[in-house]
């Protein structure tokens, strides 16, 4: 998994490089195809239900699954890059947004709270803990700004299968008892933020999830092991902390 990870997060990394004004979400597909052809992995998304795209490309109110196309990046846009790639029978899964030049100080805001909330909940994949601290944490870090967590879709298991037991929401779901976390779990920690209202809906597409009110939402993703200890980023990227930040 280390490896299918690290594959995962070198392409992200690549592909986030490429994000410039004028360039086509197609574009950063292919682009993505052929590195990971190149790392001798397939997507794990290609075909996945159907899914017509090797990443998923979102752009400003596009929260996930934005489906890669003719849409050309503009200067102040956001792009939410979603890459799951396979290597050797595992799968690494990973997402960041990325500011095209300035962007709105409010955007900018959601992006870092999104980041910070992503780090909050990964401090909470302990061995002992439930799931529900992993959503607590994020959902705390996300509200108390001002933000909305999206309800509708979820972190998962993550392994042999792109998605796996259990599903890790955002926010706590009251009433539910959720699962003990043990060492050797591989969790898939997404928090799927919104500049305004939580609420979203489904484009004609079939695939691409927008927010209601057309405001820009913000996903980043890290796959984490639980371990007996700290737990372990296994998508760290180079300029981000392999350690959870102390605050």
């Amino acid at each position: 998994m280390r490896a299918a990870c690290q594959a995962a997060t070198g392409i992200m990394q690549q592909v986030a490089a490429m994000v410039v004004p004028g360039r086509r979400t197609k574009e950063l597909d292919e682009a993505a195809a052929a590195l990971i052809k190149a790392r001798g992995g397939k997507s794990a998304f290609l075909g996945y239900r159907g899914y017509k795209g090797n990443i998923c490309v979102s752009v400003n109110e596009e929260v996930v699954h934005g489906l890669p196309g003719e849409r050309r990046v503009q200067y102040g846009d956001v792009v939410s890059l979603d890459v799951g790639v396979v290597l050797g029978g595992f799968v690494g899964d990973t997402a960041t947004s990325v500011a095209v030049g300035m962007i709105k100080f409010e955007t900018q805001r959601l992006l870092d709270m999104t980041e910070k909330a992503l780090y909050a909940g990964i401090a909470a994949a302990r061995a002992g803990n439930r799931v529900e601290d992993i959503s607590r944490a994020i959902q705390q870090t996300v509200e108390g700004a001002g933000f909305g967590v999206v309800r509708e879709f979820v972190g998962h298991g993550v392994g042999r299968k792109l998605h796996e037991d259990p599903q890790i929401p955002n926010f706590v779901e009251r009433g539910k008892k959720s699962p003990v976390l043990r060492a050797g779990m591989a969790l898939a920690i997404e928090p799927m933020t919104t500049q305004g209202r939580p609420e979203v809906e489904l484009l004609r597409d079939g695939w691409t999830v927008v927010t209601k009110d057309g405001l820009p939402s913000a996903h980043f993703e890290h796959t984490v092991a639980v371990t007996e200890g700290e737990p372990e980023i296994l998508t760290c990227r180079k300029t981000t902390p392999s350690a959870v930040p102390a605050s």
